[in-house]
């Protein structure tokens, strides 16, 4: 009996504590963490979802999409939802391979964040962010995924906005390309983080990457209440997203496929050409009429994450790494297009204009002769001539006398270094400022570029210098190049004679891009000002309604007067009729249009030689200025030159239909209709 009465005591205090415990626990969690409670239930019966803006459109001249959008049903997944799975989400991209019809390796890869071990294909943006696996998905194999959703956990197959390019190939690099947002860009980029929508991209090369702000727009939000297995109830707030605005650029597409064609024309007739690039700029204002650079490729490759095959394909030197622009990256030996600089160094040493001076077959410079073009002696000519004919030279002289003038070897502290000061003041040496990403700014190679470029070698080329180079099978070659070692590591940091004539007629270690050229040309023919070129013209919303407009800012000026200007400029417009492009211009209607020039024939060690031709129409009153550089091209009349022409011909329209009625390039922006159409002309 009293074990009965112990047993009913100890059941009873049990019994009374766990009561005091419930009561203690629903007073924690109703009075407590009441309002904690009620927020997280809240949470859970709504869902925020961001909702991407429409992206903006890149626009010609008149209007005419250069980039456009279209829309797809696009398959993507949600790798961080995959990862939780028991098996990581094999059986899901099993079963997803089968109706995408791709292997499951394939798909693992595309999901797989990208590393320094992990190669491409891979992810590049946020683990946040959805990744698209297929953005050619039929309604078909959508439906599949959206009406076994069960089986398809963190898989869906939404309708979105892709990026099309009517274009195909023709500015690939000026355009650019899209991908997924990087987790360091929502980091770094103010207001990024707050509007990604899990589906962002952006912009990574050309006018996609500078004007990215612009062309994205703004995310929307839709709030959705949802029960407790997460279907949707209603919407309990909405904000419309907010479209890009279009990008309007001065480029003109009609001309840009004569450009692209004319481009590729030329390297196909030069056996050896490895690239090229032709920039058409509008004399008047700076802005680009059309780029070109080749090869190229097309851009829709990188739509639903670039292949392992197409990105190795991409970087490659058997696809001549069509990724690079070499219109503002490709850096070359200008030849003698240059000279319109030496001419200028010369007026600024005090050489007369209306001189005369002797071109003769060489001219002894430190002891070695330097021949010009077949060591034919012309006689004496003015520098009118000397542009006209391309003598070497006369310039080899002005430059080693200029040279000796500042010290030699043992240069003066008072040195003025003019050709290489007068060809910085035509703006080659540093970026033009174009708005496009990475640019390359040449080389001007003075006596400072010659000591620290020795601070950079001189260890290396000491060393080769006692070793040589026993892996050079050419014999020959090999001893060459030990005593160019030598040469460099004892007196490397010296500005040589050779050097400096080199310099004047666009050899040596000169080096610039064809916009650089482009620009100074444009100065040279216009007004006597530098400006940076822009492709873009202004910003535009979707209403019609201009946001902006987007100057052509002038950076410098050329360093000679306009009497000495004109003078060159009147020179270059004998070039083609008695000049070094007689011949590429040979039948030309030059009564029609008459255009000048000056071509460029430059050297490149181990290989053939970089054609040029940069030229401007019409030569009394010009409105382009077209410059075409063709690598391992061979004679600048015989590639760069027919090149020119075929631009110029499909411009006016000679034995053609002309690219632009009249040859004028439009100077107001497209109208706009309130819709956002373009209203024709």
């Amino acid at each position: 009996m009293i074990k009965m009465r112990i047993r009913l005591l100890v059941l009873h205090v049990l019994v009374l504590a766990l009561l005091v415990v419930l009561v203690g626990r629903l007073y924690q969690v109703q009075v407590v963490h009441g309002q904690e409670f009620v927020t997280r239930a809240t949470e859970t019966r709504t869902r925020t979802v961001i909702v991407p803006a429409v992206r903006g459109q890149i626009l010609d001249s008149a209007g005419r999409p250069l980039v456009r959008n279209k829309t797809a049903l696009v398959v993507s997944v949600d790798r961080a939802l995959l990862s939780r799975t028991p098996d990581g989400g094999l059986k899901v991209l099993t079963k997803l391979s089968q109706v995408l019809g791709r292997p499951v390796k394939e798909l693992q890869q595309k999901i797989t964040p990208c590393g320094p071990q992990v190669p491409k294909p891979c992810w590049t943006g946020s683990p946040y962010q959805p990744v698209p696996l297929d953005e050619k998905v039929d309604t078909r194999e959508a439906l599949q995924i959206l009406e076994r959703q069960e089986e398809f956990p963190g898989v869906t197959a939404e309708i979105h906005s892709v990026r099309q390019y009517p274009g195909g190939r023709a500015a690939a690099q000026m355009l650019g390309y899209l991908q997924p947002v990087t987790e360091e860009e929502l980091e770094k980029r103010e207001g990024l983080k707050a509007e990604f929508s899990g589906v962002d991209l952006a912009g990574r090369d050309g006018l996609e990457y500078v004007y990215d702000d612009a062309l994205r727009g703004k995310a929307g939000l839709r709030r959705v209440q949802v029960d407790r297995m997460g279907k949707a109830l209603g919407v309990e707030e909405q904000v419309a997203p907010v479209p890009g605005h279009h990008l309007v650029t001065s480029i003109d597409s009609r001309i840009q496929a004569v450009t692209e064609q004319a481009l590729v024309k030329a390297m196909k007739s030069a056996p050896g050409a490895d690239g090229g690039a032709a920039v058409v700029l509008d004399a008047r204002t700076g802005r680009v009429a059309a780029l070109a650079s080749q090869p190229s490729y097309d851009p829709e490759i990188w739509a639903g994450g670039i292949s392992a095959r197409g990105y190795q394909w991409l970087m490659s030197e058997k696809s001549g790494k069509p990724l690079v622009s070499r219109a503002i990256n490709g850096q070359f030996a200008p030849g003698s297009t240059f000279k319109v600089s030496s001419v200028t160094a010369m007026l600024r040493a005090g050489y007369p204009l209306n001189g005369t001076y002797n071109c003769s077959g060489s001219v002894n410079v430190g002891g070695r002769a330097f021949n010009n073009f077949r060591g034919q002696n012309l006689g004496a000519m003015n520098l009118h001539t000397a542009l006209v004919k391309s003598c070497d030279s006369i310039f080899y002289r002005a430059a080693y006398e200029q040279y000796l003038k500042d010290g030699g070897r043992a240069p003066k502290k008072t040195a003025k270094e003019i050709f290489a000061n007068t060809a910085r003041g035509f703006g080659f040496g540093k970026p033009t400022g174009i708005d496009l990403p990475g640019e390359s700014a040449g080389r001007i190679p003075d006596r400072a570029w010659k000591k620290e470029l020795w601070n950079q070698t001189s260890s290396v080329n000491c060393e080769r210098s006692r070793k040589g180079y026993p892996e050079v099978k050419d014999r020959a070659r090999a001893e060459f190049l030990k005593r160019l070692a030598l040469e460099n590591c004892t007196e490397g940091f010296l500005l040589r004679p050779g050097d400096s004539a080199n310099f004047s007629i666009g050899q040596g270690d000169v080096l610039v891009t064809p916009m650089q050229l482009a620009r100074a040309y444009v100065a040279l023919v216009s007004d006597g000002k530098l400006r940076s070129p822009r492709i873009a013209w202004a910003e535009v919303r979707p209403d019609g309604k201009v946001v902006r407009t987007i100057p052509v800012p002038v950076v410098g000026k050329l360093p000679l007067s306009e009497k000495e200007r004109l003078y060159i400029r009147n020179a270059l417009s004998e070039v083609t009729k008695d000049g070094t492009a007689a011949g590429a211009f040979a039948g030309f209607p030059m009564n029609k249009v008459r255009i000048g020039g000056k071509t460029g024939t430059a050297e490149v060690w181990g290989k053939q030689d970089t054609s040029w031709f940069a030229s401007f129409a019409p030569a009394k009153n010009p409105q382009y200025v077209v410059v075409v550089m063709v690598s391992q091209g061979g004679f600048g009349a015989s590639t760069a030159a027919p090149a020119a022409r075929e631009i110029y011909e499909g411009i006016y329209g000679i034995k053609r239909a002309p690219a632009v009625p009249g040859g004028e390039l439009t100077t107001n922006l497209p109208a706009f209709r309130p819709d956002g159409t373009v209203a024709p002309r």
